[in-house]
Order: C-alpha cells, then structure tokens, then sequence
C-alpha cells in the first residue's frame, strides 16, 4: 500500500511551505530514510524523508505552496503500484527528468561526500567527480563549498521588463515576497496586529561589562570560546527573567501562560532577513556555555541547517542592532509571537555623561525594550530594565 508524502508540521512552526526540490525524479526508486523532498517554511529549509522503500510518485510541483498536511506525493511498495497509481493519479510534472535533476540517479558519491553536500545543500550533480571511476569525493564536495562560499550571495530578484512602469514610476527590479521574506512580513505584521506594543528607551554605561568582556576573551584559549557582549546579555537578561517571571510569558488563548523554561532567541541577520534561534534553558548555562551554542547556532542560520526545534519554543527574544553598525540611535523593536517583549541593544559609543557632578567621557550603550502591556504594566518593565540596567553596569553582582 502505497505511502504519503506530507507537509509536515515543524515543532511550534506552522504556515505554508514551499517545495523546493524533489531530490528523486518521477517513478525513481527511493530508500527509506533517504531524502526525497526538500521544502521551506517560516524562515527554514527541511528535509522531508522516505518513511519506507519504494517508487516515488509526484503529485505536486516544485515551486508550489502547500500547507501543512496536504500530501504531494506518494511512495509505492512495487512498480505495479507505481503504473496503478500514475494510470489514476496523473503526476503533475513531467516524468522526464529537468536539466537540474537529470541523471541524479547515476552520480556516484561515497557516503561521507553525500552527507557533507546534504549538510551545505549542494547539488551534487554540479559537482566534478576526481575519485576513481568518476566517483565523488570528500574533497570535492568541499571545493565545492569552498566556491560557492568565495561567491557573494545573490539577491533574490528578478529583472523588470524593459521599460516597465507602476502609477508613473519606473521599475527596477522586483523582489519575489515568498519564503523566508513572506514568513517574516506575516509573522511581524501578526505581532503588531495582535498586541499592544509600548518601547521604553535608554542608555547604558558599558565601563564595566567592557572591562569583563576583555578579561573573557584574555582568557579565550582557557575558557575555549570568545565571549561576545550578546553572550553576557544573554547570561544577564536569563537571570532577570527568572527574578521578574511575567516578562518570560506569553497570552494563549484567554490566559496568560508564565512559562518555567527560559529559551533566549538571538536575532541574526541573513540577506532573506532576520532568523531567531534559540538557546534553551540559558538560566541554566553558564557565560562559556551560552557562547559555545549561541555561535553554534549562527553558523547554523548562516549555512541554512538550523532544524525547526532550533528555531522554535523561545520565551524571550534579544536583538542586538550594535553588531551591525547601528552606532547610537534609538528604534522600536517587534516582539516575536507568541512572547511578550523583546530587548535590542545599540552600538557602544563615547559620550559625555554626568558622573559626580562632572562631565566625563564614557562608553554607553542605547537600548529599546519592548513589551506587551496586555500583560506587562509598566512598573513591572521599569522594575525589570532596573535590573537588568544594574548588573549590566555592575556586572559581578550577576555572578553572585
């Protein structure tokens, strides 16, 4: 009997997905636990897996947008099924393979080759062969890496027709809102729509966190990582979630839920836009911790691999607009649905400030905090900026 192939629900992620590829042709024969399908939804890539042996089926094309649970494709036990099926079940792509996927099914790869090329999504069918027998190898699946990676990525655009023009205006060219660009307008627009969102601003002198981080990273080659400055916010702002609860929840349906778990998403910017992966249990990590997963997780965003658990299940959300160059300036932020407030900070800059009754030079940091006054009053956020203000300034007494 034949089995479906299904859009799957990822974690807490929902939405539509787009299919990407279809890693098997028409009718090819497919292995369980091989990958046949690869699909992307609410800023990630997944792939979608054989559940048992057989012969795939297509029933919907690469490029449609399905949502979750719709079956686009089948896998079955024998090719009599096969015939059976494409006689009632007409496939919706042409069973002759693309130039893209053309004889997929003859390239020879080692093992160790194929799983690199899955991890960094290259299509092995571009890849020359140097191994006995025109057999891919390791090496050459990281020279391809290697060369796409020397490759500025490319902007997803697509060129007006000449002379194209919109109410008087010129166009130039159009950028496709799909994927992760359509997840991220919905997602942000939801969030507006759905709280009631109130920023409160300030500054933050650094003297002291900027001390403590130069004495992490003297000792980087002891601790075994770099610590940045979003490690220590993370450490910090865990700790304050724990002493101010409310801050770490989220309004499901007609209650408010305070969540036990503190999960910290840390915003990083990807040319699609922003993605949010989160470190789970940071209140319960330690400063190196938090710095060996939060990069382990970036690099993750940054090579398209983060799985749907790694970017779902966050009870709280830091941005840090400084680490792009936002230098001093002062900017609301958007809470990710479903929590109840996000911290961004700014650039570090030296400004003259007030400190006994003279005027020094010091470095200060602007920060935005925003939160949902549905479930968040103001004391409450007061008294929470207040704290996390003084271990910022006074960074030992966070360790006590």
């Amino acid at each position: 009997m034949a089995v479906n192939i299904s859009i799957p629900r990822l974690g807490t992620v929902g939405g539509d997905a787009i299919l990407i590829e279809w890693t098997i042709k028409e009718g090819g024969q497919v292995v369980q636990g091989e990958v046949v399908l690869r699909i992307e939804t609410q800023k990630i890539k997944f792939d979608v897996e054989a559940e048992i042996s057989g012969f795939l089926h297509i029933l919907t094309p690469e490029g449609a947008t399905c949502s979750v649970g719709t079956v686009v494709g089948l896998i079955a036990e024998s090719k009599e099924e096969l015939d059976k099926l494409q006689k009632e079940m007409p496939p919706t792509v042409s069973a002759e393979p693309s130039d893209r996927t053309k004889g997929r099914g003859e390239v020879r790869i080692s093992a160790v080759a194929r799983k690199i090329a899955e991890e960094h999504m290259i299509d092995v069918t571009t890849i020359t062969a140097t191994g006995p027998g025109g057999r891919i190898v390791r090496e050459d699946v990281e020279r391809a890496v290697a060369a796409r990676a020397a490759v500025p990525p490319q902007k997803p655009v697509v060129k007006a027709p000449e002379g194209e023009t919109m109410g008087g205006k010129t166009v130039k060219y159009t950028v496709p809102l799909r994927g992760m660009r359509r997840a991220i307008a919905e997602h942000l627009h939801r969030s507006l729509a759905d709280s009631a969102q109130l920023t409160a601003m300030g500054e933050i002198d650094m003297t002291e966190l900027i001390r403590l981080r130069k004495e992490f990273v003297a000792r980087e080659s002891i601790i075994g990582t770099k610590v940045t400055y979003n490690d220590i916010f993370v450490f910090t702002l865990a700790k304050v979630l724990r002493e101010k609860p409310l801050v770490n929840s989220s309004i499901i349906g007609d209650e408010i839920k305070v969540w036990d778990d503190i999960n910290i998403g840390v915003a990083v910017a990807l040319d699609e836009g922003l993605i949010v992966p989160v470190i789970r249990n940071a209140d319960r990590k330690s400063v190196s911790e938090i710095s060996v997963v939060a990069k382990t997780l970036a690099q993750a965003a940054r090579e398209g691999r983060l799985t749907p658990d790694q970017v779902s299940g966050g009870t709280f959300t830091i941005t840090n607009l400084g680490a792009v160059g936002a230098g001093w300036r002062f900017e609301t932020t958007i809470i990710n649905p479903p929590e109840s407030a996000i911290f961004a900070t700014g650039g570090i800059t030296d400004r003259a400030v007030v400190r006994g009754g003279e005027i020094v030079i010091r470095p200060i940091m602007t920060y935005g905090f925003t939160y949902d006054h549905r479930v968040i009053d103001g004391a409450v956020a007061v008294q929470f900026m207040a704290r996390v203000i003084d271990l910022l300034e006074n960074p030992t007494l966070s360790l006590l």
